[in-house]
C-alpha cells in the first residue's frame, strides 16, 4: 500500500502539518524534528503527491512545451535542455505537438489549461494573436524559444538569425565563392524564414555580388524539402559553386540530391547548413554549419520560466551566440 503523509506523521510522532512544513522547507520546527521526518520519509518510501503539493504552493510543478514538430532532430535537442533544467528544479514536462502551421496549437493550449500547468515554453512558431490572448486568459507565464514577438512583450531565447545567415554567406565568399545559391525556409515565416534570407542577401550586397532571384529556392526546414529545392535550383538556376541552406535538414537533403545528380561535395559544390544538429556530424561528408546551442537555449528558457513562476517578476530576453563549425562540406575555390 502506498504510504501517505499521515503514515509519515505517525512514524515520526509529529503532526501532519509538521510533516508538510518540513517537506516544503517552511519554518516552525526543530532540527531534530526535521531529521525524524526525513528519516520516516526515507524508510517509508513516501513521495508527495503533485496535486497535494499544489494545494499548498498553488502550483503543479509542471510546465507545458509546444513544438510544431516533435520528431525532428532540432526539436529533440531543444527538448533535451528543457527536460534537464526542469528535472533539476523538480518540474515535470508535458510536450505538445502542434503540427505544421500550428494546426493544433489552440487545442493544446486548452489541454495545458486543463492540466493546470504552471507555465509554457512556446517554440519555433509565430506567436499569433489568438495564441497570445489564450495565454493571457490562462494567466500563466510564457517564454519563447527560437522565436520572438515584435508585437507582444514576452521574453525569448534565440540567436540572431539574420546575422548568423550573413556570416554563413560571408564565410562562403571568404572561401572564394561568388556564385552562391540558397535554400531558404518557409517564405512567409517572419521568425526564421525571412531573416535568414535577408542575411544572405545583405552579405552578397556588402561584398558587391548581385542578388539573383533564380538562385534561391524555398523549403520548410525539413529534409525532403531540401531535396526538392535543390532539384529546382539545379534545373532552373544559373551555375553555382556554393550553397547555403537555412537548416541542416535541408542541407542534408540537398546533399542527397547532389549525390544523385553526380555532383561531388565539396569538390564541385560547397554546402553550409544551419543548426549544427547531431546529424550534421555523422553525415558523410560531415556538414559545415552554423552552430545554434539548442540544448542550452532550452535550458535558459526553463530557467527564465521558473523564475517567472516562482518569483513572479520579470526576466530579460536572451540573444545567444552562434558560431561556424567547419567540417568537410566547404572547399576553397581556387
Amino acid at each position: 500500500m502506498t504510504p501517505t503523509i499521515k503514515d509519515v506523521a505517525k512514524a515520526a510522532n509529529v503532526s501532519v502539518a509538521t510533516v508538510s512544513r518540513v517537506l516544503h522547507n517552511l519554518n516552525g520546527y526543530s532540527h531534530k524534528t526535521k531529521v525524524k521526518v526525513l528519516e520516516a520519509v526515507e524508510e517509508l518510501g513516501y513521495h508527495p503527491n503533485a496535486i497535494a503539493r499544489g494545494l499548498i504552493n498553488k502550483r503543479t510543478q509542471t510546465i507545458g512545451v509546444l513544438f510544431p514538430n516533435v520528431s525532428s532532430g532540432f526539436t529533440s535537442e531543444i527538448l533535451y535542455g528543457i527536460e534537464e533544467a526542469a528535472n533539476e528544479k523538480d518540474y515535470s514536462v508535458i510536450v505538445c505537438n502542434t503540427a505544421a502551421d500550428g494546426k493544433r496549437t489552440m487545442k493544446y493550449l486548452q489541454v495545458l489549461r486543463e492540466k493546470q500547468v504552471d507555465g509554457v515554453v512556446f517554440t519555433s512558431e509565430l506567436l499569433k494573436d489568438e495564441y497570445y490572448h489564450q495565454l493571457k486568459n490562462m494567466k500563466m507565464p510564457v517564454v519563447l524559444v527560437n522565436t520572438h514577438s515584435s508585437k507582444y512583450s514576452i521574453p525569448y531565447v534565440k540567436v540572431d538569425d539574420r546575422q548568423a545567415s550573413y556570416q554563413a554567406t560571408a564565410y562562403l565568399i571568404e572561401k572564394g565563392h561568388t556564385d552562391i545559391a540558397m535554400i531558404g525556409g518557409t517564405p512567409w515565416d517572419t521568425v526564421a524564414g525571412i531573416p535568414r534570407v535577408e542575411g544572405y542577401r545583405q552579405a552578397l550586397a556588402d561584398h558587391g555580388i548581385p542578388f539573383e532571384e533564380t538562385k534561391i529556392a524555398y523549403g520548410n526546414f525539413h529534409m525532403e524539402s531540401g531535396r526538392s529545392a535543390m532539384a529546382k535550383l539545379l534545373e532552373e538556376a544559373p551555375p553555382f559553386t556554393a550553397l547555403f541552406a537555412a537548416s541542416d535538414e535541408m542541407a542534408i537533403g540537398a546533399m542527397g540530391m547532389a549525390f544523385e545528380k553526380g555532383i561531388k561535395v565539396p569538390e564541385e559544390l560547397s554546402i553550409i547548413g544551419y543548426d549544427d544538429l547531431n546529424l550534421a556530424k555523422i553525415i558523410y561528408p560531415p556538414l559545415t554549419t552554423i552552430h545554434q546551442p539548442l540544448a542550452e537555449m532550452g535550458r535558459i528558457a526553463v530557467e527564465k520560466l521558473i523564475t517567472l513562476i516562482e518569483e513572479q517578476g520579470e526576466v530579460p530576453s536572451s540573444i545567444v551566440s552562434h558560431s561556424i563549425v567547419e567540417r568537410q562540406t566547404v572547399k576553397s575555390k581556387t
